[in-house]
């Protein structure tokens, strides 16, 4: 079984990408010039949250459409998808976190920490399109 139609799957790239290249129009290369409550770290938290929050929901429709269940949290999502060889362990893991900093982002803004945020915007886009690489594959190959 396909884990996503593959048009939906085009359709939440193309999301993703959007999202990423806000988040990159509007990061300063300086992790010290991400402050609280402007303009350009409202939008790359935005920008970053909506990004991570599309791989997950294409992680747990994924888990469900493969008959793998339905994961308990969005990092077993993550996990159930690398222990069945459709996405790299180690992709898995940073994934797993990239989860954990979006539950992060939505519950505890006013407490973040801008320089994690800022090193999420410029190490986390790679793993995002890598997994949607993965299961494009994944669909390819079916």
């Amino acid at each position: 079984m396909a884990p996503v139609d593959a048009a939906v799957l085009a359709e939440r790239t193309a999301s993703v990408q959007r999202h990423l290249r806000r988040v990159a129009e509007r990061l300063p290369s300086d992790a010290a010039a991400l402050r609280p409550a402007t303009d350009a770290t409202d939008a790359v938290i935005l920008h970053l949250w909506q990004a991570v929050q599309v791989v997950i929901d294409v992680a747990v429709s994924s888990c469900v459409a493969l008959g793998l269940g339905s994961p308990a949290t969005y990092g077993d999502g993550f996990r159930l998808l690398a222990a069945h060889d459709v996405i790299e362990p180690a992709l898995a893991e940073r994934l797993v976190r990239a989860a954990g900093f979006r539950n992060v982002l939505v519950h505890a803004y006013a407490d973040l920490d801008l320089a994690r945020v800022h090193a999420a915007a410029v190490e986390g886009p790679d793993d995002l399109l890598a997994f949607l690489a993965a299961i494009r594959d994944r669909l390819a190959g079916s």
